[in-house]
């Protein structure tokens, strides 16, 4: 799959299914501790007074930015869906939300103080993601942070319904160490990781839940 037939199924499914998403996922973050406590261990890393600026990439809705902003964090959101901007906003008016692609972010180099992709890789083609890991190293600063969440497996699927409404939309799970590596190779230099079971709202289909915890070394 190209990198535009991706983007274009990708932003037309989540503009498809913005309201709905919003609505069935805004409370999920309260049933997941250790979802949580990844979260909390990113923003007590990026808290610091000399950090700049964290970007939530793939931010949907903007819950996750909303959680991090609650947490003290200094963050804005990106995302692929103008529909799912437009929720985002209406949510949560008094953060900042913007179109755009993680494989090729309108910021400058070393701007950012974090970034996080929460699930927001899991549609990305794999041989498309050392460009989002690439992506990612540029933006960040030296000493940079980033936090990754993913599906732990090996497995494509594809959805032709989700969150109510007909879609077309491939799904990847992908082996934490094949993502190690990639996000090694990009430059970034891995701090910990927390590989879950999945709970019972993501039985049986969801499988293994992995968290990274990454920083861009200093003089990278």
């Amino acid at each position: 799959m190209t990198e535009a037939t991706y983007l274009h199924a990708t932003r037309t499914a989540y503009d498809i299914v913005a309201i709905d998403y919003e609505r069935l996922l805004r409370d999920e973050l309260n049933t997941k501790p250790l979802d949580r406590a990844m979260l909390a261990a990113f923003a007590e890393s990026v808290r610091t007074p000399d950090s700049g600026p964290v970007a939530e990439l793939g931010c949907g809705p903007g819950r996750v930015t909303a959680h991090l902003h609650a947490l003290g964090v200094d963050i804005f959101g990106i995302d692929l869906s103008p529909e799912m901007i437009a929720v985002a906003r209406r949510t949560h008016p008094g953060l900042r939300f913007e179109e755009g692609s993680m494989t090729a972010l309108d910021l400058k180099d070393d701007a950012l103080g974090g970034v996080v992709a929460w699930y927001s890789t899991v549609h990305t083609p794999p041989e498309l993601l050392p460009t989002v890991f690439a992506e990612c190293h540029r933006v960040l600063a030296p000493g940079g942070h980033m936090l990754l969440a993913f599906k732990a497996g090996d497995l494509r699927r594809h959805l032709d319904r989700g969150y109510g409404h007909e879609l077309s939309l491939d799904v990847y799970w992908m082996s934490p160490d094949h993502v190690a590596d990639l996000m090694s190779r990009a430059g970034l230099v891995l701090d910990a990781q927390l590989i879950r079971e999945p709970d019972e709202s993501e039985k049986p289909r969801q499988g293994r839940q992995a968290f990274f915890l990454a920083h861009k070394p200093d003089g990278s």
